[in-house]
């Protein structure tokens, strides 16, 4: 794999990827498969990697060159690659690149249209930026923990609040942003993206309805929290569950209407909540998750089945639409969206760390003594 470019949306956009862990994988996945030239520098080989390499899935699609920042020597070759890049990305805790003599000024300095991406939990500044954290934490801090979960306590939403949805989402968002900010003023900038900041956006309908006094500031008593009992999940004969938010009054009809439940008192009674609760579950009891599947599937009920983790790529609407892949043996998801005109990048296997060095520096515009001064020949 010598290059990671396409012919998608960011077709010839050139990305230089220091090797981190979680949002900022992720995010250089989802540039590359848009079609951007992404180069992965990973740490020399044996070093250990956290929920990172082929077990996680994040470094697909994108070739991976070894260079040991402990030396000058790979010091340069970096420097080098950001000269000839249009974005550099990099995930590590604030001033480690400025010690490696690889932070913005340094980069910037000789690349003025440099858009330097860096994502964080806390921030590159505030009075938390030096501390350890990790997507729970900042999802504590912003109020998105406290909201989710039961009544009895806060539960966390995998990592994808503060990992994925507040680092990498919109730390792709700021990319694309500062190219396009650049394509009028021919210089590039310093992107922030802190998790913290992001999850705090993601809240951004949820602060609002709080103000509003539409939402409260408890647990499961809200309409999406799992308060409502149209907006809820249900167990089946079988064990299984299905997923249930008919919010809209119609929905909500017809939802009654098949599972010939009649109740007392309106929709948005909450008085009348537990028995609605009641009544609609020892409805979905009575079925197989299947069997309901398949009476709901030819209605506008907003009812669908939980699928497993193994069910879900098999599904025939998430198969038509070609969700998921086959990427290194197992299924992963694509990225999305699709484009009518320039198609994203088909999942490609993640190589092993330092595989491309030669290939990947030589497409870069290295010569074979700068190649071999930080990847001798076998």
């Amino acid at each position: 794999m010598s290059s990671s470019s396409g012919t998608g949306p960011l077709a010839g956009v050139r990305v230089v990827e220091l090797a981190g862990i979680g949002p900022a994988p992720y995010a250089c996945l989802l540039l590359a498969e848009l079609g951007a030239d992404v180069v992965r520098v990973d740490r020399p080989a044996g070093t250990a990697r956290l929920f990172d390499g082929a077990m996680s899935g994040l470094d697909r699609s994108r070739p991976s060159v070894s260079l040991d920042l402990k030396t000058p020597e790979g010091v340069a070759a970096v420097r080098h690659l950001a000269r000839e890049a249009d974005v550099f990305v990099e995930g590590l805790r604030p001033g480690v690149t400025e010690r490696l003599g690889l932070g913005p000024d340094e980069l910037c300095a000789t690349n003025p249209r440099l858009v330097y991406a860096r994502v964080t939990g806390w921030g590159q500044d505030g009075p938390l930026a030096q501390r350890a954290g990790h997507d729970i934490t900042y999802a504590a801090l912003t109020g998105a923990l406290h909201a989710t979960g039961g009544a009895d306590k806060p539960r966390q939403s995998l990592n994808l609040v503060a990992d994925f949805g507040g680092g990498s989402m919109f730390l792709v968002v700021g990319v694309l942003a500062a190219l396009q900010a650049r394509s009028r003023t021919g210089r590039g900038q310093v992107v922030d993206a802190a998790m913290v900041d992001g999850a705090a956006s993601l809240m951004t309908m949820i602060y609002s309805m709080l103000g509003h006094g539409a939402w409260r500031d408890e647990r499961e008593v809200n309409v999406l929290d799992g308060g409502a009992p149209y907006y809820d999940t249900y167990a089946c004969a079988d064990g299984g569950f299905v997923a249930v938010g008919a919010i809209e009054p119609a929905f909500y009809a017809q939802l009654l209407h098949v599972l010939g439940v009649r109740l007392e008192g309106a929709q948005d009674d909450r008085a009348c909540w537990p028995a609605h609760r009641e009544a609609i579950a020892a409805a979905f009891a009575r079925r197989t998750r299947d069997e309901w599947d398949a009476v709901f599937s030819s209605t506008d009920t907003c009812v669908a089945p939980v699928l497993s983790l193994a069910e879900a790529p098999t599904h025939p609407h998430l198969r038509a639409r070609g969700v998921f892949a086959d990427v290194h043996g197992a299924p992963q998801p694509r990225i999305a969206p699709v484009f009518s005109d320039t198609p994203t990048r088909a999942p490609s296997d993640p190589p092993a760390p330092g595989a491309d060095t030669r290939t990947a520096l030589r497409a870069w515009g290295f010569a074979d003594a700068e190649i071999d001064a930080v990847a001798p020949r076998p």
